[in-house]
């Protein structure tokens, strides 16, 4: 890796965030070896670099990053693909899904640049989230494992493929919540001032509209008119953590209790680092391991 591009915008979190993957990785790799074929998903690969990763999204997207933010996010790093096929022991599979076309071909690199695993990659231009639905709806997973990395642009990923992944009873899932650089941009302090739209994203990534309720409260305000209600936010970024928590244990048997706050070099909130194992037998093992690796 190249120090000189790894740290050139002042930001840790995409290094801190791969770092904790790779030990996860090979933890994982070690133990389901000589019991299942087992495959690492990357449902938003990029190029298998990260050094334009997020200029692939739309622009409403985009709108919630400031310049800063993109130069740190787009930071020059090993992604994840590169550091899943650096595992040792290896993959039985490799399934790198991307949806920008552009990005898609330069995937192809990853097969040059390891050309002994070049037959267990499998590449995916399309949608993520249409992807992973289809995979988990309506594939065999009783004799297979996998490790699932969610690594969004911005808010693109609905409850209904969390569901769909847990449902399987095989997954993994290493989730990168965009809690800073998303939800919370949404939530605004006045409830009334919330668009329409945006509470649908909110409620589409949640899985629920109980966020309203948890996130804002009742206040009475002293209009010209007389006392009014109105809902104001009562929320930080340490609640509306344990409510990502929260939600992803009421369908996963097992889930990282402390999911990681990422941020960047002005010590702003990006991303939750949250982890979440699908198979309730393996469960216990999975969530040890993964609290461990996101201790600080």
């Amino acid at each position: 890796m190249n120090n000189h591009h790894q740290h050139e915008f002042g930001g840790n979190w995409t290094d801190e965030k791969l770092l904790r993957v790779r030990k996860y990785l090979t933890a994982y790799a070690t133990i389901l070896k000589k019991k299942f074929k087992f495959a690492y998903i990357d449902a938003f690969a990029g190029t298998g670099y990260r050094e334009n990763k997020v200029k692939a999204d739309n622009e409403n997207q985009l709108s919630l990053f400031n310049e800063a933010e993109l130069k740190e996010i787009g930071a020059f790093s090993e992604g994840s693909a590169r550091i899943a096929l650096q595992t040792n022991p290896p993959f039985d599979k490799y399934i790198f899904i991307e949806k920008s076309k552009k990005h898609f071909s330069e995937l192809q690199r990853l097969k040059d640049e390891f050309p002994d695993k070049a037959k267990q990659i499998e590449l995916v231009n399309a949608n993520a989230n249409e992807y992973l639905l289809d995979r988990c709806n309506n594939y065999k997973w009783q004799n297979h494992r996998a490790v699932l990395f969610l690594d969004p642009y911005g808010m693109q990923v609905g409850w209904e493929t969390i569901k769909a992944i847990a449902k399987t009873e095989a997954i993994d899932l290493w989730y990168l919540f965009p809690l800073g650089i998303g939800l919370n941009r949404l939530l605004k302090k006045d409830h009334k001032s919330i668009p329409e739209s945006w509470k649908i994203k909110i409620t589409n990534i949640l899985g629920t509209n109980e966020w309203e309720n948890t996130f804002y409260n009742d206040v009475e305000v002293q209009t010209l008119f007389g006392n009014q209600t109105s809902k104001e936010k009562v929320t930080d970024f340490y609640k509306i953590s344990n409510f990502v928590v929260e939600r992803l244990k009421s369908i996963f048997p097992g889930v990282a209790k402390n999911a990681l706050l990422l941020r960047n070099s002005k010590n702003n909130p990006l991303y939750l680092l949250c982890f979440a194992s699908g198979n309730p037998k393996g469960a216990k093992t999975a969530v040890k391991i993964a609290q461990d690796i996101l201790k600080r």
